[in-house]
């Protein structure tokens, strides 16, 4: 499910949008200072760890995932790449676009299916 889809009471698409951009920076930042890490779960799956509910803004890791490597900065795309070496693979789009997630920054990996 896109990001963009998870509107708040009272709130257009295009504000979404906006907070989108604003939480994606944040992560960026917390990245590139190393305040936020990544993990790639044994599957390929990722979660960032470090981000606060507050920062977070409702995003799944794996819709930060997908906004840093389509428009992110290449520091926060290195850290990722630093990650997937650190994990010996690198991040399944496939786990990922089926809901493969850890609500605990890496440690358990799921995907709420049956």
């Amino acid at each position: 499910m896109p990001c963009d889809s998870q509107l708040k009471p009272q709130q257009t698409i295009s504000e979404r949008k906006d907070e989108i951009r604003k939480a994606v920076a944040k992560f960026t930042a917390a990245l590139v200072n190393g305040s936020a890490q990544v993990k790639i779960g044994p599957q390929g799956a990722i979660a960032f760890e470090g981000i606060t509910a507050a920062d977070r803004d409702g995003l799944t890791d794996a819709c930060v995932y997908r906004r840093i490597m389509v428009s992110g900065s290449a520091l926060a795309k290195a850290k990722i790449a630093a990650a997937e070496a650190r994990a010996g693979q690198t991040v399944n789009r496939q786990a990922v676009g089926q809901g493969v997630h850890s609500h605990d920054g890496g440690r358990t990996w799921h995907d709420h299916k049956g």
